[in-house]
This record gives structure tokens, C-alpha cells and sequence, in this order.
């Protein structure tokens, strides 16, 4: 695919994501979904970004062109939009860029199942999209545009109905959350107030600029949210990415929780025996090592939740279980719910757990790793295909196993280092693990450099 990424399509608003492209992009979904493949009507949901209501504007005429009727859901999150998808049986445009920063902007599509479209299906629009065999409209038949009231709260009680609620509410726990400005400012307090729990925020209210920190829910964005826990004494501190489709954890002494060990823990309370889950091709090694524990099996994929869906798809159209999987991000997915990831629900999943112990002690048996995280960014194709031809290099050179369904990654058997390409920003990514801190960063430090020196050479 040229124009759709690991999961969806992003760039800079007004820049490389235009209203313009965004049009075309709508006419190419609504083209194909009046094709017998979605139906007549499209349902448009943004986050809080500054430029969202410009670019849903735009997508809501270009699918009106195609004569598809259009039903504005305002600003809700990414899971909230897909469970409308799979209750009123519509396809829905979610304009997002989910965690990247806010000049960026994008486009996912969602089918009438409420799950992100397959890379089959996004191939397909996009085909269409770069052929312009667009559909157009008569005049007189051109679609209708409403206002949809209501989604946040339908999506909330569906939350709620989800949750275990008895067990959340006797715990009688605080929460200090940070929704970061995005979508989950509009949802995520109101839920877990519900929930039973005491909640206090930061960066609470919605506000496309995110003038408190930056979408991604990484340490160093999420530094007062650290601060609000020792401060209010709270039992844990939840952290959203700006539509609300992860969430991030810190323990009750305010020391963040790295998302792997988040996910080793959901995973070791969900799989049993004889389960499989499926992850992506970073994969930490807690995870493989609870998989191990259990008697489970691990499938990787490449990075993305439209590889992973699809593949969560093909393993239970195979008669296998699959309760949980995800990425280490903070993105989880349990498809006995919804296949969507879910920043919400995943936190309600971990209060169920934090309401039996402390976070310290739930994620004490996988602590035992520590990641480094380093980006290159880089302004041209020759300057990505050179680093990524330096990465090869390192790995072939390498005494380590290599896996090249996603990049480069090297398994050193006491650590590993991954370099890919971004699919969502200009930028190679370089991701490390290992037991010392020291090897992890010695690791990605080599990768860094070998990207780093074939970037200057261009």
C-alpha cells in the first residue's frame, strides 16, 4: 500500500494531509462501500485536534458526492466510533492521528462490523482512491448530512455493561487520570466515576492544541501525571494517547509502568492453556515468557493493529481462542469484547486486578527488562532506504537470529534490537530489550549510530 499505513493514513494538517486528499479519500470509501460492500450511509467521528472538524467537513462532502448520507458523530473516541459502527451497522471515517503530535492529522476507516478495515479492503479503496473512479452523484441525489447526539453516552454505558463493576466499586479506588487533551477527556472521567472510583485529572479538559503535553503516552509526557499520583495518594494513574484507543499505567508511588509489563500481566490473568495470542514483531520478552508459563502460543505480525486484527481474525476463523493481544504500547485488544483496542476498557481490565493488590506487586514479576526507545528521522526516500539498508547490514553482520518481518530485528538471546520504518511518521525506530540497562541502550546506541552515519552519507 502506498497511501494507508499500519493504521490508517497521517501527516501534517494542511501540509501533507489536506482537506483536499481527505475529500478524495472519502470519495474513494464512499465509492466502494455504495458498491454493495457498507451501504448508503457513513457516520464521520474526530478527535479533539485543531484541524479535525476541517478535515470531517471534508470528508462528509466528499462522501454527500458519492450520494452517501453522512451522520456527524462530533468528537468521540476511536473505540467509542467503532462500537457505534457495530451497533447501527454503518461504516465510519474516524479523522485521528491518535498519538502523534498535534500538527498531524489522519484518516481510518472502519467498516459496519466496527473493526479497522482489512489490508484487502483498504487496497481496494485505495485503488480506486489513486485511479479517481470515484462515483459522483446526480445533483437531486446527492447524500444528506445530521448531527448524531448521544454516541459518547451510548459508548460509556456500553463500558460500563463491560466492566466488572461489584469488584471495582468495593475497592473503593482513587484514579488519577490524564486523557492528555484528547478524546478521552469526554468519556474516560465519566466512566470510571461510575466505575465507583474516586477520580482526579490533569490535562482533563479537550483541546486540540494539547497545551498540556504532547498525545503519545510516553515517561516524558506524562511527568504531572506522576506528580497527581504521589500527590492524591491515588492507587493508580491512567494515561490516554488522543483518541483514547491505549492506556498507560503508573503505579501508586507515581513510578510509570512500562506498557509490556501492563500487557504481560492482562495476559498471564486472560490465557490458559492451549490460547494463543498475538502480538507484533517487538514483542517484549515478558510476554513471551508468560506465553511460555502458561502452555499458550504467540503469533507475531508486523507492527500495526491492522496486522494484528487480521491476523486475530484468521486464528479464530481456525477455530483457535484468542482472549487477549496487543502491543506493549499500550494498545490491547480482548476480541471476546470487541476487536478494537481500547484505552478505557483495558484500564476497567486492570482495575479488576489493582483491586486485589497494589500495581507494584501486579507488575512486579515483569520487571525483570528494561527498554530503550530511540527514533532517526529523516527528510527523503534516499535517506530512509539508506538507513534502512544500514540496518540490514548490522543485522547480517550481527552474531544474533534475525526476523525481517518487520524491519530488522536481532535476537541476541540475553536481549534484542529492532529497526523499522514508522508507519505513521518520517522516522526509523529502534527498539532494544535486555535484562541490564546498560546492554539495552549499548544496543540501540549501535543501531542509532550505524542509522545515524548512512543518513549523513546521503
Amino acid at each position: 500500500m502506498q497511501v494507508f499505513g499500519s493504521s490508517g493514513t497521517r501527516g501534517v494538517a494542511n501540509e501533507e494531509l489536506t482537506p483536499a486528499f481527505v475529500l478524495r479519500v472519502a470519495k474513494a470509501a464512499g465509492t466502494i462501500w455504495r458498491d454493495g460492500r457498507g451501504g448508503d450511509r457513513v457516520a464521520i467521528a474526530r478527535d479533539t485536534r485543531h484541524t479535525g472538524r476541517m478535515l470531517a467537513d471534508a470528508a462528509a462532502s466528499g462522501l454527500a458526492s458519492t450520494g452517501t448520507d453522512v451522520d456527524r458523530l462530533g468528537i468521540v473516541p476511536t473505540p467509542g466510533a467503532q462500537a457505534h459502527a457495530e451497533r447501527e451497522g454503518v461504516p465510519v471515517i474516524i479523522i485521528t492521528a491518535s498519538h502523534n503530535p498535534p500538527p498531524y492529522n489522519g484518516v481510518k476507516l472502519v467498516g459496519s462490523d466496527g473493526v479497522e478495515l482489512s489490508i484487502s479492503a483498504l487496497e481496494t479503496i485505495e485503488e480506486t482512491l489513486l485511479a479517481e473512479s470515484f462515483a459522483v452523484a446526480p445533483w437531486d441525489e446527492t447524500g444528506r448530512v445530521r448531527e448524531i447526539d448521544g454516541v459518547r453516552r451510548e459508548y460509556v454505558d456500553e463500558l460500563l455493561a463491560a466492566a466488572d463493576r461489584e469488584t471495582i466499586a468495593d475497592a473503593d479506588l482513587t484514579v488519577a487520570l490524564d486523557p492528555g487533551h484528547g478524546a478521552g477527556s469526554l468519556t474516560s472521567p465519566e466512566f470510571f466515576r461510575e466505575l465507583g472510583c474516586r477520580v482526579v485529572t490533569v490535562n482533563g479538559q479537550p483541546d486540540g492544541h494539547f497545551p498540556g503535553r504532547d498525545p503519545e503516552p510516553v515517561p516524558d509526557n506524562l511527568t504531572d501525571l506522576g506528580r497527581l499520583v504521589r500527590a492524591t495518594e491515588a492507587d493508580v494513574g491512567i494515561a490516554h494517547d488522543g483518541d483514547a484507543d491505549r492506556a498507560i499505567f503508573f503505579d501508586e508511588t507515581g513510578e510509570y509502568v512500562e506498557g509490556d509489563a501492563t500487557f504481560a500481566a492482562l495476559a498471564a490473568a486472560e490465557l490458559e492453556a492451549g490460547d494463543t495470542t498475538v502480538s507484533a514483531v517487538n514483542v517484549s520478552q515478558r510476554l513471551v515468557d508468560v506465553v511460555g508459563e502458561v502452555g499458550a502460543e504467540l503469533e507475531l505480525t508486523p507492527i500495526g493493529s491492522t496486522n494484528i486484527i487480521t491476523r486475530i481474525e484468521e486464528l479464530e476463523a481456525d477455530g483457535q481462542r484468542v482472549p487477549i493481544a496487543g502491543e506493549g504500547n499500550g494498545g490491547i485488544f480482548f476480541p471476546d469484547y470487541r476487536l478494537s483496542r481500547d484505552g478505557a476498557y483495558t484500564a476497567a481490565r486492570f482495575l479488576e486486578l489493582v483491586a486485589q493488590r497494589p500495581v507494584s506487586e501486579i507488575v512486579a514479576p515483569y520487571d525483570g527488562y528494561v527498554n530503550v526507545r530511540r527514533n532517526v528521522e529523516y527528510e527523503s526516500t534516499a535517506e530512509r532506504d539508506a538507513m534502512l539498508d544500514a540496518a540490514a547490514n548490522q543485522a547480517h553482520a550481527a552474531d544474533a537470529d534475525l526476523n525481517t518481518r518487520d524491519g530488522y530485528r536481532l535476537d541476541h538471546g540475553d536481549a534484542w534490537v529492532l529497526a523499522r520504518p514508522s508507519g505513521t511518521e518520517p522516522l526509523v525506530r529502534i527498539y532494544a530489550e535486555a535484562r541490564d540497562g546498560d546492554r539495552a541502550a549499548e544496543l540501540a546506541g549501535d543501531m542509532y549510530e550505524a542509522l545515524a552515519d548512512a543518513k549523513a552519507d546521503v
